[in-house]
């Protein structure tokens, strides 16, 4: 069959499944492309929600990973806020919550992830949050704007990467802020302990305050409003709004119920692909949040929740679906901003896979520096903290695998480069 008589479906209307349906166009694909969304938005990068976007300093059109008229003028058949209901792999047809029935040559499943729910009373008050998606975040906007005209407080369940940047946002407004997290330090389970104090010393001296070793209970409140959250420790934080901030896990019910291999929550979670992004499915492709591949340096299946992997893999996807030669072995990579400190990180370096972390630079007082996390002096990730121009060669660094001398790594008068020999 030439191109002109196949049909891509791609399930997912954020970067991954947007990025993908340009890349099909982008690699001479004539076919049927039909991009299928839930939201009524039309696809959007997610870091602004919790970085410009929230914090007031970029317009909200910004966000859009294409201008609207783009995909008409590609030939993108879109169908926003329009949920899958079901695919059925044996007459390869997904089903639409309206009815529609479409069915595809090749799919992609790029439905992402949802944000945790906490599991406690409460919850239905109108001042609790979520932050995922645009609504959510032109929501907590406001929110976060009258909490500092007022003076209010707001409880954030999770110091973890979305957790401090609300925070950040909220003190720049003006918010009083206080950050519940079960683990010792901030980023625990991402960083480590020994950069964790880091981020506890930058938002302290902004004014946010923290209750580590605890997790809510319940959120009281009053003619459906909060008025203060609890902790399993007894106490009682004053609040006016509260952002759960959990986590993500990966949308698996529509690959689940076709009976695609996935990954246990334990590992991960997520749909199982190959290197190729290629499912349990020959035809069937999964990218960004939702997809736990098997990444090829590594050699562990990983499952990013980043802005880069939907970038990166949407793409890699489509062309993998045109019959391409596929290896998707990009280095996992994420940037955050909190207040003046700004960071990029790359690799993937979770507690109890290295056995050292070497500094390079001033962490305590100027906070510029570079760390890295290694096994066996071996580099596996390396975040740089408002130094810049340094990600290629941390990657470069990774991605050799080869061993490198602790003490010139961390010796900032020696040029990085010549680290890896």
């Amino acid at each position: 069959m030439v191109d002109a008589d196949l049909t891509f479906v791609i399930v997912g209307g954020g970067l991954a499944g947007a990025k993908a349906a340009e890349t099909l166009r982008s690699e001479g694909f004539t076919g049927r492309v039909i991009l299928i969304g839930d939201e009524r938005d039309h696809p959007y990068e997610r870091p602004p929600l919790s970085k410009g976007f929230l914090a007031g300093k970029e317009e909200r059109d910004s966000v859009f990973v294409h201008e609207p008229g783009w995909y008409a003028q590609a030939d993108i058949e879109l169908h926003l806020g329009q949920s899958v209901v079901y695919l059925d792999r044996e007459t390869r047809t997904v089903g639409l919550g309206d009815g529609t029935a479409v069915r595809y040559d090749k799919l992609l499943l790029a439905t992402g992830a949802e944000p945790r729910r906490l599991d406690i009373p409460g919850t239905g008050l109108a001042g609790v949050h979520h932050l995922r998606r645009l609504a959510h975040a032109d929501r907590l906007r406001g929110v976060l704007a009258s909490l500092g005209r007022d003076n209010g407080h707001i409880v954030i369940a999770g110091a973890g990467w979305i957790g401090l940047e609300v925070a950040a946002a909220a003190r720049d407004y003006g918010a009083e802020v206080t950050v519940v997290e079960p683990e010792p330090t901030p980023l625990h389970q991402v960083i480590g302990p020994e950069l964790g104090q880091l981020f506890t010393d930058l938002h302290s001296e902004h004014g946010v305050r923290f209750h580590f070793g605890a997790r809510l209970t319940e959120i009281t409140g009053q003619d459906g409003m909060v008025l203060a959250a609890r902790t399993d420790d007894g106490v009682e934080h004053l609040a006016h709004d509260v952002l759960a901030a959990i986590g993500a896990a990966p949308r698996t019910a529509l690959a689940e119920a076709a009976g695609l291999a996935l990954v246990d929550r334990a590992h991960g979670g997520g749909i199982a692909v190959d290197a190729a992004l290629r499912t349990s499915d020959p035809d069937i492709y999964a990218a960004g949040d939702v997809a736990a591949a098997q990444h090829p340096l590594t050699g562990a299946r990983l499952r990013v929740e980043h802005w880069a992997n939907a970038l990166n893999g949407g793409p890699a996807a489509a062309r993998a679906m045109l019959g391409q030669d596929v290896s998707y072995d990009r280095i996992p990579y994420f940037f955050s901003d909190q207040y003046d400190l700004g960071l990029e990180y790359s690799g993937w370096a979770p507690p109890g896979t290295y056995d050292q972390v070497v500094i390079r630079g001033d962490v305590a007082g100027k906070r510029e520096f570079i760390a890295f996390w290694l096994k066996d002096n071996r580099v596996l990730a390396g975040m740089n903290v408002n130094v810049w121009d340094v990600t290629e060669t941390v990657q470069a660094l990774i991605r050799s695998g080869a061993p490198v001398d602790p003490e010139a790594l961390g010796n900032p008068s020696v040029e990085l480069a010549s680290v890896l020999g």
